[in-house]
C-alpha cells in the first residue's frame, strides 16, 4: 500500500517538477478576466548595498547588470541567483509593450506580492508605493503609458529585517538560517500581471452564502459608476440557477435566491460558477469577470465549531509553505496542489497556513479539492509591544482579509502567532483593535487572534506544547479539567527587550481571559516529532525508529481526542521538513517518510461523538 501511494503522490510531484519556474497560470481565479499579460519571465536586477540607488536616479533605468526570474526572490535556486545575505534595497526593470487595442481602457498593473516595501516608476516616473511584503495590490498606470508603445518598468525593493520594524515570518533575521527561521524572501515573490479594463469595470466584490436563509449576497466595487447595471448570474455546469441585474451603484448588493443550494464541505467541495457582467446603457457587455463560490457555513456555538451547521472536528496540519528551490514562491502551480494531496492522504482535513500569506492559487486549490485551511499573517519580526505597530500590522492585515474573505475553504483567521512577551498597555489595546477590525472585514468567520500566546480578545483559544510523553502531555493540556491556561511572561515586570540593567518597572494591570469554556479551544500545535534527519536537522522530539514514531504519534492524538468536547480539534507539526526543522511527515522535498496508511490510521480518525 505504502508503495502504491508513494507512486501516485511521485507521479503529481514529477507533473509539479516538468513545469517547475513557469507560473504562467492566471494568479487570481476568483476574479478572473479572458484578457490580461503576464509579466512572469526574465527581468534586470540590482542589488543596492547603501541604497545609493535613488541619488543615481536607478528609476531611469532601461537595464541593470543583472538577470533574474520572477517571480522568484534573489534568494532562491529558481531565481537564477541565489543571493543569501540580507538585501535592504533592491531594483527590478523590465521592458513592457502595451497592446494598441488597450486604447482607452484603464490599464492595471497588479503584484502578487512584493516583500517589503515598495515603489514604482514607468519611464522614470514614480507611480506610487506600497507597504507590506505579503499583500497583493494593484496600480493604475492608464496617465503614465501609451498604448502601442514601449516602456521601461522599474520597482524599487526596501526591506529591513533586523530592527523589529516589519512582520518578517519565519524569515531568519540571523545570516544563517536558525532553529525554526529560515532563508529569507525579499522582493518580487509572487506573479506580476497586467491587465486592461473598461473605465466603468467592476473592481471587486465580496460575496456572503447564506445557507439559513438560501441565498448568496454580492457587495461590488467599482472603478467609476454612471449609465451601467451589474449582471450577476449563478450557473451549475453550465445551467443557470440564479440571476440578478441592478444598477451599478454604491451600497447596491445583489441577492440571488438558490433553491436546494449545493453545500461545499471536505467531503462535498461542491462549486458553483459565477459571472459577473457591466452592462452600457444599451445592455452590451462592457466588461466581465468569471469567478466561483462555495455555499457553506462555519460559527460557532459555545465550546464547539460548526460547518454547514454539523459539528466540525478539526484534524489539521501545520504547513509553513516553504519549498526548497524557492522559498515562500511554490515553484509550480501543481506544487500547491500536490501539497493539500500529500496533506489530504495522510488523513487530516485542513491546515494551519503557518507565518506566511499564501498566494490566492493555493487557495483556489483548496477550495476545489475540499481542504480546510487556517488564514495566517506572517507576524512574527515586529515588535507588538510599540504603540506604532498597528499602523504597521493593520493596513496589510487588512489587504490580506479582504482579498481572501470569498474562499469557502479558508474558516478562520489567525492574525498572530505566539505573542507571549506582551506589556500590559499595549499590546492589550493592539489586540482588541486587530480583532475588532478583521470582524468588520469579515463578519462570516471566528477570529483566533492570538494563536497560542496571550488572549485578550478572541473567538477561539489556543495552546502549543510539544511534551513528547503522552501522559505529560495529558496532565498539562487537561489541566484539572481547566485546560491549559497558554504561554503568558507578561508577570516579568522588565522591559522584554534588552535595554541594558537600567529597566523599568511595569505597574499597569490588565485582564487576560481565562478559559472557561464558553468558547472553541484548539490545540493548534503539538508534535514536532523528527525521524530520519539530515546534516544536523532538528525537531521537538525525535523518534530512533519507524515504528517508534507511529507509537509515539499515535499516542498524543489520542491523548488529544481523549478530551473531547472540551477541544474542538488539534494541529500536528508539520506536513514537511523545512531546512533544518526536519519533524515533517514529508522531506522538504516532498518525498514520504512513511508508510501513508499508518499515518492515516492516526491522522484521519476522530473522537466517537463528533457528529452530535
Amino acid at each position: 500500500m505504502k508503495k502504491v501511494l508513494y507512486c501516485v503522490v511521485f507521479t503529481v510531484m514529477l507533473c509539479a517538477s516538468s513545469v517547475w519556474g513557469q507560473r504562467n497560470e492566471y494568479p487570481r481565479p476568483q476574479f478572473e478576466r479572458a484578457e490580461w499579460m503576464n509579466l512572469n519571465g526574465t527581468w534586470t536586477y540590482e542589488i543596492d548595498p547603501t541604497g545609493s540607488g535613488v541619488e543615481r536616479n536607478y528609476k531611469d533605468s532601461k537595464g541593470f547588470g543583472g538577470k533574474i526570474l520572477v517571480p522568484f526572490s534573489p534568494e532562491s535556486k529558481l531565481s537564477g541567483v541565489e543571493y543569501k545575505d540580507f538585501i535592504e534595497h533592491l531594483w527590478y526593470q523590465r521592458m513592457v509593450d502595451i497592446p494598441k487595442e488597450w486604447e482607452g481602457r484603464k490599464i492595471l498593473l497588479n503584484f502578487g506580492g512584493v516583500y517589503y516595501e515598495s515603489e514604482i516608476y514607468v519611464d522614470g516616473k514614480f507611480v506610487d508605493r506600497h507597504f507590506g511584503g505579503s499583500s497583493s495590490f494593484a496600480l493604475d498606470l492608464t496617465e503614465f503609458v501609451r498604448p502601442g508603445h514601449k516602456h521601461s518598468l522599474v520597482v524599487y525593493v526596501k526591506s529591513d529585517l533586523k530592527n523589529r520594524i516589519q512582520p518578517a515570518g519565519k524569515q531568519s533575521t540571523r545570516y544563517y538560517s536558525h532553529v525554526c527561521n529560515y532563508t529569507r524572501t525579499t522582493g518580487i515573490w509572487q506573479t506580476v500581471w497586467m491587465e486592461a479594463v473598461h473605465p466603468k469595470a467592476i473592481k471587486a466584490a465580496r460575496v456572503i452564502t447564506d445557507i439559513d436563509n438560501s441565498q448568496v449576497i454580492v457587495q461590488p466595487e467599482y472603478y467609476a459608476l454612471g449609465g451601467t447595471r451589474l449582471r450577476v448570474t449563478l450557473e451549475e455546469s453550465g445551467k443557470m440557477i440564479a440571476q440578478e441585474v441592478g444598477t451599478a451603484a454604491e451600497n447596491a448588493p445583489l441577492v440571488l435566491k438558490v433553491k436546494k443550494a449545493k453545500l461545499w464541505s471536505p467531503d462535498s467541495p461542491f462549486l458553483y460558477d459565477l459571472r459577473y457582467e457591466i452592462l452600457d446603457k444599451e445592455g452590451r457587455i462592457i466588461d466581465r469577470v468569471q469567478s466561483y463560490v462555495g455555499m457553506r457555513k462555519i460559527h460557532a456555538e459555545g465550546n464547539r465549531l460548526y460547518l454547514n451547521n454539523r459539528p466540525l472536528y478539526l484534524r489539521m496540519v501545520l504547513d509553513q509553505g516553504y519549498y526548497p528551490e524557492s522559498q515562500w514562491t511554490a515553484p509550480s502551480d501543481s506544487a500547491l496542489k500536490n501539497d493539500i494531496l500529500l496533506a489530504k492522504a495522510a488523513g487530516f482535513n485542513g491546515a494551519r497556513l503557518h507565518q506566511k500569506v499564501f498566494e490566492e492559487r493555493f487557495h483556489y486549490w483548496a477550495d476545489k479539492l475540499g481542504y480546510l485551511t487556517c488564514g495566517e499573517m506572517n507576524s512574527w519580526g515586529l515588535d507588538y509591544n510599540l504603540p506604532i505597530a498597528t499602523s504597521i500590522f493593520l493596513p496589510e492585515w487588512m489587504e490580506i482579509v479582504k482579498r481572501d474573505r470569498n474562499h469557502p475553504s479558508i474558516i478562520m483567521w489567525i492574525p498572530l502567532n505566539e505573542q507571549n512577551n506582551v506589556d500590559k498597555v499595549y499590546f492589550p489595546r493592539f489586540s482588541a483593535q486587530l480583532y475588532d477590525a478583521t470582524k468588520l472585514a469579515d463578519t462570516t468567520r471566528p477570529v483566533l487572534t492570538n494563536s497560542g500566546g496571550a488572549h485578550y480578545k478572541t473567538d477561539i483559544v489556543s495552546s502549543h506544547l510539544y511534551n513528547q510523553d503522552s501522559l505529560s502531555l495529558y496532565k498539562e493540556l487537561w489541566n484539572d479539567g481547566k485546560l491549559f491556561p497558554g504561554h503568558r511572561f507578561n508577570e516579568d515586570p522588565r522591559v522584554l527587550y534588552n535595554t541594558g540593567s537600567n529597566f523599568r518597572y511595569d505597574t499597569h494591570e490588565t485582564r487576560w481571559i481565562v478559559y472557561d469554556g464558553k468558547c472553541p479551544y484548539l490545540f493548534d500545535e503539538f508534535g514536532g516529532i523528527s525521524f530520519d534527519t539530515e546534516q544536523a536537522g532538528w525537531g521537538y522530539g525525535g523518534s530512533a525508529t519507524e515504528e517508534e514514531f507511529y507509537n509515539k504519534a499515535g499516542s498524543l492524538v489520542k491523548v488529544i481526542m481523549k478530551m473531547f468536547p472540551f477541544i474542538s480539534g488539534y494541529c500536528y507539526t508539520q506536513l514537511t521538513d523545512v531546512e533544518q526543522e526536519q519533524n515533517g511527515l514529508y522531506y522538504y522535498d516532498r518525498r514520504p517518510k512513511f508508510d501513508i496508511q499508518r499515518l492515516r490510521s492516526i491522522f484521519g480518525v476522530e473522537p466517537s461523538g463528533t457528529d452530535k
